[in-house]
């Protein structure tokens, strides 16, 4: 049987599940894996794998090109918040800084809640380090 929600890794609870498989490959790619294997709490903007797909095709990317960006780190940096937000702790204006060092933004409004325009289609998954957030697109960090 699988372990209860909740004390699993967010790593884990990712590469547990097929809609992650592009973020699992590119956090064992730039090894961000074992920060989300670890101690510490975080909060994780999980982008699926449609939504790097989207990503890939406005760029012409191959998988293997995806991964292979020098940017890749710093773009998934992007998508982790130190300490543990829950939903209801979003506010519409709130702006947060990321691992990457960058801020990013949310709106809510009637449709629902918003990271930099990406659409927060699913909240509040329970990790044993923190909690996931499942977003609809790759955001990327603004330029340096």
């Amino acid at each position: 049987t699988a372990p209860a929600t909740g004390s699993q890794s967010i790593y884990d609870i990712l590469a547990a599940n097929n809609n992650y498989s592009t973020l699992v490959k590119a956090l064992d790619t730039t090894g961000l894996n074992t920060a989300l294997d670890g101690a510490g709490q975080l909060t994780v903007f999980a982008p699926t794998n449609a939504a790097f797909n989207a990503l890939r095709n406005q760029f012409n990317l191959t998988e293997e090109r995806l991964l292979a960006l020098p940017e890749l780190t710093d773009t998934l940096r992007y998508h982790v918040l130190n300490g543990k937000t829950s939903a209801e702790s979003i506010t519409n204006g709130m702006k947060a800084t990321t691992l990457q060092g960058k801020q990013v933004t949310f709106e809510i409004d009637g449709a629902g809640a918003k990271i930099n325009g990406a659409n927060i289609i699913a909240t509040d998954i329970p990790a044993a380090n923190g909690v996931i957030h499942v977003i609809d697109a790759v955001i990327i960090p603004p330029p340096q």
